[in-house]
């Protein structure tokens, strides 16, 4: 599932791509054809995200909110577009590119302060200016559920996914397991301010990119043209800090990566 830099960097491509001029938007699959048709011809006004919402805002109050979810991605091109390949929910053309979205978790059109009922679920987004760590910290700090499972929950902390979960408490030598009432104050603002930087990168880089100049060498990405991690996706590979094996388990559905002599 892309995680919230990636919902941020959509937000900020779209706004270039779109911002401040009329587009066309239609639905070929036609799952998404009535808020297609409210909006085609309008003035895209702006596009902001919240963690893994992005908000498309039209003139006149109206907003597509789009979730990802696992399987949702845009695709670019320039106009011309050619025929809409395979399942398009959305297509959105501006004067020299266009856009189409295909296997979103959610597409609809909501009203300007629909807005508030999607954010008020929501933590503090890292990536966001008016982001108040004190909210995240105040669930943290009186939860027992694990360190693991509430960096994952986004009525905690918007944005973050398994990557930036797992490679996180890496960074901070924090055992996954460990209760949130059993976080220091301390511990809590040196994961956010790094995880802040960290995610910005993710924005500007288009990659999630979290290995230390001098962790940078070893045994290649988890996949093909991924930058390196610690320990996401390496379960049975040595630790390249301390040579351990890197383990996995499953917490709350999700597979979770972790050191076991780094991060006690």
């Amino acid at each position: 599932m892309p995680e919230g830099h990636t919902l941020h960097r959509l937000a900020r491509l779209h706004q270039k791509r779109f911002g401040r001029t009329p587009v066309l938007v239609s639905s070929p699959q036609g799952r998404f054809a009535d808020g297609a048709a409210a909006v085609n011809g309008a003035v895209f006004t702006r596009a902001d995200a919240w963690g893994k919402h992005l908000f498309h805002h039209y003139e006149g109050g109206r907003v597509v909110h789009i979730h990802l979810g696992l399987y949702g991605a845009f695709t670019e091109a320039r106009v011309p577009m050619g025929l809409p390949v395979g399942q398009v929910r959305m297509r959105l053309v501006g004067a020299e590119y266009g856009t189409d979205l295909r296997g979103p978790t959610r597409c609809e059109l909501i009203a300007e302060p629909e807005i508030a009922d999607v954010v008020v679920r929501l933590g503090p987004d890292p990536l966001r200016k008016d982001a108040d760590p004190a909210l995240a910290w105040k669930r943290i700090s009186k939860s027992r559920r694990t360190i693991g499972a509430l960096l994952m929950d986004q009525s905690v902390i918007a944005g973050v996914g398994n990557v930036y979960r797992s490679e996180l408490l890496f960074r901070h030598r924090i055992d996954p397991y460990r209760p949130g009432t059993h976080i220091g104050q301390t511990e809590f603002d040196d994961m956010w301010t790094d995880l802040v930087a960290l995610m910005k990168v993710g924005v500007r880089r288009g990659k999630i990119i979290v290995i230390r100049p001098e962790h940078d060498h070893g045994a290649p990405a988890y996949g093909p043209g991924r930058p390196r991690t610690y320990v996401y996706r390496r379960a049975g590979e040595a630790c390249r800090v301390c040579g351990a094996s890197v383990r996995t388990a499953e917490l709350e559905g999700r597979n979770l990566f972790w050191c076991p002599d780094c991060q006690v």
